[in-house]
């Protein structure tokens, strides 16, 4: 299988392009690459398309969403990315991928009362709504899904916070693996299909 991974530069990224190399001819793509692709510029999604094409599967790590206070001013930009982006991506891979592939998305996890959340939450639930509804749309046996990895442990060390309840990257991957050689769409993998 021809497997497009979209933030392989990131930690998490990474790991999943790893993962996937055992089995897959991965494609590593970023916002710094070649090929590259940034999610905040659609110009750049639509250029992507020659290398989706004859791809099965195009998997997506790429965007975050910052903490940012309701108040804020970037409160609507810092949304465009990770959902908006996303969602972009998986309509032009749904274009171009070849019958039976899959686009795996990325939402996430963001603990209960963090101030300056309200926005990724907006965005994770966004993501989560759009895989389960388009899924049903999708032709030519294409498939959606998305990971909700929660917090990973070597993000959690690189902001200085309490790693012990992040889950190592490495684990994390699984859940893209899954997504990818799976059978299922419409799903949210979540924190127990990434560690089980």
């Amino acid at each position: 299988m021809r497997t497009i991974v979209v933030g392989a530069t990131g930690t998490l990224g990474g790991e999943v392009a790893g993962a996937l190399e055992a089995r897959h001819e991965v494609v590593r793509v970023s916002r710094r690459g070649d090929p590259r692709v940034d999610l905040a510029d659609p110009a750049s999604i639509a250029a992507l398309a020659g290398v989706l094409e004859d791809s099965d599967a195009v998997v997506c790590c790429a965007a975050s969403a910052p903490l940012t206070p309701l108040s804020d001013e970037d409160f609507l930009p810092s949304l465009r990315a990770k959902l908006l982006g996303q969602v972009e991506l998986a309509r032009t891979a749904v274009e171009h991928l070849r019958d039976g592939g899959s686009v795996t998305l990325t939402s996430g996890m963001i603990p209960e009362a963090t101030p300056g959340s309200a926005g990724g939450a907006l965005v994770n639930a966004g993501v989560e709504a759009f895989v389960q509804a388009a899924a049903v749309e999708l032709p030519r046996g294409l498939r959606v899904n998305a990971v909700s990895p929660g917090w990973v442990r070597e993000t959690l060390m690189k902001l200085g916070m309490d790693e012990s309840g992040g889950i190592p990257a490495k684990e994390v991957a699984r859940a893209y693996v899954e997504a990818v050689e799976g059978s299922m769409t419409g799903q949210v993998i979540g924190r127990r299909a990434a560690t089980g």
